[in-house]
């Protein structure tokens, strides 16, 4: 992964951020406009103002988005925000550990989740991360994915036909890989792992990576 973060250092990373908490929000824009290769470009106090302000003409690379927020929740709200903007990224950064926001989170399109006691280096990193293609998580969080694995009961019928090839690529996504590391660790090309990821993506009735991997966790695809 390091490397994938080495090469996005070169472009600058704009990022909006939601919220509440005026102290934090500041505190967080001065961090990422204070770093190199970063720009705060919106903060914003709630969701309804970041649904509100946030368009297509200038979009972030990458939203830091809090879940316990005055009115809508994050959660919702990023359910609206990669409805409008599918190839948004979006972080949560919160203080909740439990399963089910963790699950809630995956589920309506996050791309990672972090904890708010993340070290800011770790922070910026995980930013990196994310726009490489990655999917950050602090390791409590990370914890908590792995005992869902286990512990989700799969419905009666979670058959998706998919084959030993494309079930070890999915199984790749959720343990954090993205394409350009998954062809390195099982030796073909990035063009080869899209067209299968294509594939996944069409069995899986998903259009993110972050959707599959909630879909594996939900109906316990990976074993």
């Amino acid at each position: 992964m390091s490397e994938i973060i080495t090469a996005v250092a070169a472009k600058t990373i704009n990022v909006a951020i939601i919220e509440d908490r005026r102290e934090l929000r500041e505190g967080l824009a001065m961090l990422i406009s204070g770093t190199e290769g970063f720009v705060c470009k919106n903060k914003f106090g709630s969701m309804e103002e970041g649904l509100r302000r946030i368009n297509a003409a200038d979009l972030p690379d990458i939203v830091l988005c809090d879940i316990g927020l005055p009115g809508m929740d994050g959660i919702e709200g990023i359910k609206i925000l990669k409805e409008k903007f599918p190839d948004l990224l979006v972080i949560m950064l919160t203080i909740y550990d439990d399963d089910e926001r963790i699950f809630n989170a995956l589920c309506a399109g996050a791309c990672g989740y972090l904890l708010k006691k993340t070290p800011p280096v770790r922070l910026l990193e995980s930013l990196k991360e994310a726009v490489a293609g990655g999917s950050p998580m602090s390791p409590e969080v990370a914890r908590r994915v792995i005992t869902l694995f286990r512990e989700i009961r799969p419905p009666e019928r979670a058959d998706y036909d998919l084959s030993p090839h494309e079930t070890r690529l999915l199984k790749m996504l959720v343990e954090g890989h993205n394409y350009k590391t998954a062809a390195a660790e099982i030796g073909v090309t990035v063009h080869a792992v899209s067209f299968h990821m294509r594939n996944i993506y069409e069995k899986l009735q998903v259009h993110s990576k972050s959707e599959a991997v909630a879909v594996a966790m939900r109906d316990r695809l990976i074993k």
